[in-house]
This record gives structure tokens, C-alpha cells and sequence, in this order.
């Protein structure tokens, strides 16, 4: 998987979570900051890429900083899947 896959995927949780279109993100943009989310709204988008991508998330495993921007979440979550791979 790609960090195009990933960004396609996030952008289609985030327009169903934040119920609105969301498109065209880039990697500087802010997740909390530009795009309003809270941690509601986190979880729910991790739950519809669990769903879409197969993520798997131990929420005791989840960092700040791993959702600070589009680039650091992305990051977050390949290497999520690329973990949950390894191990299977």
C-alpha cells in the first residue's frame, strides 16, 4: 500500500465523519488545527479506515503526534498495517 491509497482512503473517512466533502488533502495539512476534528471525531475515522484499509488500532498504542498532520498520520498508519503484516 501507498501513501496515495492512504491520503485516498483518509479523505473519504473524514468526508464520512465529518459529513461533509473533504478532498484534496496535502500532507502539511493540520488534522486537528485545519480540519476541526476532536477525539470523537479521530476515532471514527480510525474505525471507517479500519473498515476500508483493514487498520487495526490498540487505542493504548495511539501518540499525539502520530495525528498532528496528514503526513504524520499517513506515516502512522503504514506502518500500522506494515506491523500488523509482519506479524501475520
Amino acid at each position: 500500500m501507498d501513501r496515495n491509497t492512504v491520503v485516498s482512503a483518509l479523505e473519504q473517512a473524514l468526508t464520512e465523519v465529518l459529513e461533509r466533502p473533504v478532498t484534496g488533502l496535502d500532507g502539511h495539512v493540520r488534522l486537528f488545527d485545519d480540519l476541526h476534528l476532536d477525539s470523537t471525531t479521530m476515532l471514527e475515522m480510525l474505525m471507517a479506515l479500519e473498515d476500508s484499509l483493514g487498520l487495526v488500532v490498540d487505542p493504548e498504542d495511539l501518540d499525539a503526534d502520530d495525528f498532528v498532520s496528514v503526513d504524520t498520520f499517513t506515516t502512522f498508519v503504514l506502518s500500522s498495517l506494515s506491523t500488523a503484516r509482519a506479524a501475520s
